[in-house]
C-alpha cells in the first residue's frame, strides 16, 4: 500500500486593473457542486508543464484573456474536507498554489470558458471581501490581500527541469 501523501499542485492568478479610481480584481464565476462560487482564474497542473506555463493556460482556459505573469505573489497551502452523505467517500484534499500576477493580454473573442466558468467578473477588495461565503478557495482573499501588500517576488524563484517538460 502507497501511503504517500501528494498534495494537488494548483495554480492561480491575480489580475488587477484600476476602474473609476477603484482597484479591481480578475475573477471567475464557476458553478460548482456546492452552487454557484467565485475564484481567481486557477486551475491544476498538467502534466509536462511548469507552474508558469499552468497559469498563462487556466487564465485562457478560464477567462479568454491571454495573462503574461510578471512575478510570484506567493505559494500556499490549504486543506478542503468535506465529509460524504449516503455513498459518497469523504474528501480530504491538499492544494499547493502558486501564485502569479502579470499582464493581462488581449481578449479572444469565442473562446470557450472551461466547463463549469459562468463568467468572469471585475471585483473590488471590499466587494471580494463580502462574498468570502462564496469564494471556492480560502485562497483568494489570501492572494488577493498578498498582491495588495506588494509581496512580488521573481519567476525564477521557481525552476523547472527539462525532464518534467519531456514528459508527455
Amino acid at each position: 500500500m502507497n501511503s504517500r501523501w501528494k498534495p494537488n499542485v494548483t495554480v492561480a492568478t491575480v489580475v488587477a486593473r484600476t476602474v473609476d479610481g477603484v482597484q479591481k480584481f480578475l475573477l471567475v464565476e464557476e458553478q460548482t457542486r456546492d452552487g454557484l462560487k467565485i475564484n481567481n482564474p486557477a486551475g491544476h497542473l498538467d502534466p509536462g508543464e511548469s507552474p508558469v506555463d499552468a497559469c498563462i493556460r487556466e487564465t485562457l482556459e478560464e477567462t479568454a484573456f491571454h495573462f503574461k505573469p510578471t512575478a510570484i505573489v506567493g505559494v500556499y497551502l490549504s486543506r478542503f474536507e468535506r465529509t460524504g452523505s449516503g455513498s459518497e467517500a469523504p474528501l480530504d484534499i491538499t492544494y499547493l498554489r502558486f501564485a502569479f500576477c502579470g499582464e493581462l493580454g488581449e481578449h479572444v473573442e469565442g473562446q470557450p470558458l472551461d466547463e463549469g466558468i459562468v463568467r468572469t467578473v471585475w471585483l473590488s477588495v471590499d466587494e471580494i471581501k463580502a462574498s468570502v461565503g462564496t469564494h471556492r478557495s480560502p485562497l483568494l482573499l489570501r492572494c488577493v490581500e498578498d498582491y495588495i501588500a506588494g509581496k512580488r517576488y521573481p519567476l525564477e524563484l521557481i525552476t523547472t527541469d527539462p525532464s518534467v517538460l519531456l514528459h508527455v
